[in-house]
């Protein structure tokens, strides 16, 4: 007999504990090996006080068994309470979120019949860093982190996904025409690493027109690789074009532990009525199920769903009159897939899961750092009082011998010098100081200057040290400059 593989579970919110129930009870009927082991997450966690929405008892848990098979939690409404998704994605190293979407027609309603892209979507950083300022009474920040180290993991993930799987092609997408460091690395990180995989074909777009192109022609991809955000929103376009939201599931993977869960929400208004579906939930724990190596339970788990599917027994959020044969509930529905344990749809595509599937490796290359110089500073202001070329002469006067103030902008528009009086302005400057070219500024210079500005009473409320790598500048200029 198999030994069984202890599972952290949680059951969640809303919908939650329907669709868990209704899963377990599905591939334990297939024969999975698996030891739950329950935990309480979500609502009740954040309501007893606890901001981040897991206990410490959880992590240990979740320490332990390293796999986590998570339902849908809600977020209490309001100020001060965490994204848990987040927190558990980031403190437990799951850096590649994957998500297959993939066409059920003509049983499940869309107008992209041959679909079947996977998303691979970084998942550890970019804007997710969550770290975020109020500066001034009008401007709000978010800081963009986009890391070597994290592009080269989940690229070089992105393909030996698609070669472990027979896929042939990676795409990746990036906004590197405005974002130029940010975005430009994890382009430029993409070229370096897909070098690398000479049988697999790959490309770039520019996130919005590659996402419109996604939408329209989604057959012209197969493997897609984004940093966060992007990857956040269009995983969830994809799953919806395909079909349904309800319908995706997801794989969380780090080095140690993985987490697999729905990609919907608890939708409180259907709980307790028995009609969730339970699809994307299943499908994310056959997925869990060749992590663990139980390749041929998770292979029984997914034909049979299929066959379901096929033989029209659908829940209301995809019942469609003419394609279903009957309308079932969550219970029903399970039942039905559990009948069917060991039966291959007759139309849809069978799927095979091969004996045993390796652990992908991914990793970074460490690099010999860079020769990295100070050669200036931007100093960001909290400012109302005039014009630019007024801020700009009060500057002057008090700028440091070796840093010279070489521009100012606001909202990264450029207004001094020769800016345009049209630009609208708020109380949030920019102001760059700039040592000679070749000559390399001291920390000394930067606490100088900045004594000077606040003895000049102006209200310094940030500053960007500006370096070059290698005698490349790693900053960007102003709109304008």
């Amino acid at each position: 007999m198999t030994a069984k593989i202890p599972i952290t579970v949680a059951y969640g919110d809303g919908i939650g504990p329907e669709i868990m129930k209704a899963t377990l009870r599905i591939i334990e009927s297939a024969g999975a090996a698996i030891e739950v082991e329950p935990i309480e997450i979500g609502e009740s966690v954040y309501r007893r006080g606890q901001t981040s929405g897991i206990e410490p008892a959880s992590w240990a848990s979740l320490r332990r068994t390293r796999v986590f098979l998570k339902a849908p939690i809600s977020t209490p409404q309001g100020g001060g309470f965490k994204s848990l998704n987040v927190t558990i994605r980031k403190s437990l190293g799951l850096y590649a979120n994957v998500r297959p979407c993939v066409s059920y027609h003509p049983y499940v309603a869309t107008r992209h019949p041959a679909m079947d892209v996977v998303i691979v979507r970084e998942n550890e950083e970019d804007l997710y860093a969550g770290i975020e300022h109020r500066q001034t009474d009008q401007v709000m920040q978010c800081l963009k982190l986009i890391t070597r180290p994290g592009s080269e993991r989940i690229i070089r993930y992105a393909f030996e996904y698609a070669r472990q799987n027979n896929r042939k092609k990676v795409t990746c997408f990036t906004k590197d025409n405005i974002m130029k460091l940010t975005d430009g690395l994890f382009h430029k990180v993409f070229d370096e690493i897909g070098a690398h995989y000479p049988e697999i074909a790959r490309e770039h777009w520019i996130v919005d027109i590659g996402a419109a192109l996604l939408a329209d022609t989604p057959g012209a991809f197969d493997v897609i690789v984004m940093p966060n955000l992007y990857g956040d929103i269009l995983s969830d376009v994809a799953a919806q074009i395909v079909g349904s939201i309800g319908l995706a599931g997801t794989a969380n993977i780090g080095e140690t532990v993985a987490m697999f869960e729905a990609i919907h929400g608890s939708a409180p208004q259907i709980a307790g009525q028995g009609i969730a579906n339970p699809t994307g939930l299943l499908l994310a724990s056959v997925m869990m199920l060749v992590h663990l190596g139980q390749n041929q339970v998770a292979e029984r788990v997914h034909n049979a769903l299929l066959k379901t599917l096929e033989e029209g027994l659908h829940t209301a959020d995809i019942y469609e009159d003419g394609v279903s044969r009957r309308k079932v509930g969550t219970t029903e529905f399970a039942e039905a897939v559990i009948d069917h344990l060991g039966h291959f749809p007759d139309h849809l595509k069978a799927v095979s899961y091969p004996a045993s599937v390796p652990k992908i490796q991914t990793g970074w290359v460490k690099q010999a750092p860079a020769k990295k110089m100070l050669v200036g500073i931007d100093v960001f202001l909290d400012w109302r009082h005039g014009i630019p070329d007024e801020l700009a002469a009060g500057l002057r006067r008090v700028a440091h011998p070796n840093l010279t103030l070489t521009m100012i902008t606001n909202r990264g528009v450029k207004v001094w010098p020769d800016g345009l009086p049209e630009t609208f302005c708020t109380d949030h400057w920019r102001c760059r100081f700039m040592a000679l070219e070749g000559v390399e500024a001291g920390h000394g210079d930067v606490v100088s200057l900045l004594n000077k500005i606040q003895e000049a009473g102006l209200d310094f409320i940030k500053t960007e040290h500006l370096y070059t790598f290698d005698g490349e500048p790693g900053f960007s200029l102003g709109q304008g400059q």
